[in-house]
């Protein structure tokens, strides 16, 4: 069974998790994720893979405490085995080199950002991260984000943490200044992900968003996470998670 390595709170009900997973540390990709049970009657429960370590065999999860099997999750401590984890999963995101990527996190969404936005760099990219919560308490990877970006913009609802505001406004003072974005992904909440797609349609830029937030059973199985997309129905977890955020209904 997986064990457990590492854990620390990152906030007061988000932590991170750090899991023996030798197969999928050397094969997953940046938008893949696990899907994760704490015992044998207990629910199945997707989660993003923020990183990996191919040499240590591990992987590492960001859990949100939002109801019964994340605080059991919350509950546990290194050394302590999950019964299954299964995974990679789902469709890797489009690394490529676009130019200027803006990557944008929202919440936990930062923890999915952060993964795309390391692999952007990486592929030759000028990244620039957008990360944004309700206030500083909750603002996670911020350093992490910072790290892999040629430029960090923070905002807070409350204004505890750089800019007060939402990372919808920040991004269209980026397009206001003239700033040439080739793409942009927006990951987080539905609301704040649609108001990103409205910001970028008017300019034509191509936005990408993870629908992971509808998913459920995350195999194809229960149907729950079915979306319009282009007018075709699809399905989050296994036609996903990401998608043309402008053909989202």
């Amino acid at each position: 069974m997986p064990v457990i390595r590492d854990k620390k709170f990152l906030s007061s009900d988000i932590f991170q998790m750090v899991i023996d997973a030798p197969h999928i540390a050397s094969t997953r990709k940046p938008g893949q994720f696990v899907v994760l049970m704490t015992e044998e009657r207990g629910e199945r429960i997707p989660l993003t893979i923020v990183d990996s370590d191919s040499e240590a065999g591990t992987i590492t999860i960001i859990v949100q405490v939002v109801g019964k099997t994340t605080t059991c999750l919350g509950d546990m401590q290194p050394g302590d085995e999950l019964y299954s984890l299964l995974g990679p999963l789902g469709r890797p995101t489009e690394i490529r080199n676009f130019g200027t990527a803006v990557c944008i996190g929202g919440g936990v969404g930062i923890g999915v950002a952060y993964p795309i936005a390391k692999a952007l760099k990486e592929a030759g990219n000028r990244v620039i991260s957008i990360i944004g919560a309700r206030t500083k308490d909750i603002l996670i990877l911020e350093e992490e984000t910072k790290a892999t970006s040629d430029r960090l913009i923070v905002t807070t609802d409350d204004g505890s943490c750089g800019t007060k505001g939402f990372v919808s406004q920040a991004l269209q003072e980026l397009i206001d200044s003239g700033e040439i974005i080739n793409h942009v992904f927006a990951i987080g909440p539905v609301p704040m992900m649609r108001v990103v797609c409205e910001t970028t349609r008017p300019y034509g830029i191509e936005t990408v968003v993870s629908l992971n937030p509808i998913m459920v059973d995350a195999t194809g199985m229960c149907g729950a996470c079915r979306v319009s997309v282009g007018n075709e129905t699809k399905l989050a977890c296994v036609d996903g998670p990401e998608f043309d955020g402008h053909q989202v209904d």
